[in-house]
């Protein structure tokens, strides 16, 4: 019985890993944005470094797509043989 509830499920062990990962990566990247803003008494060039503007939203990126590729990526069968 559990072997028939368990090939019920559309996800395995792999892709709720692949999904960590991913959802690891965009907080990742979202953290890399974060930082001090400007306010109208004082400017604050960072605001403009390439890690905010670049390099975070690249990181972002390769998360969602990663998460992408988790959510669509088909669980193997362990079972090929038997039908």
């Amino acid at each position: 019985m559990e072997e028939n509830s368990r090939r019920d499920f559309a996800f395995d062990r792999v892709n709720f890993i692949l999904l960590a990962v991913g959802m690891a990566i965009v907080i990742l990247g979202f953290l890399l944005m974060s930082g001090s803003g400007s306010s109208a008494e004082q400017y604050n060039p960072d605001i403009f470094s390439v890690r905010r503007i670049v390099v975070a939203p690249i990181v972002c990126f390769i998360g969602f797509i990663s998460m992408i590729y988790a959510v669509m990526r088909k669980p193997k069968d362990e079972e090929k043989g038997e039908r």
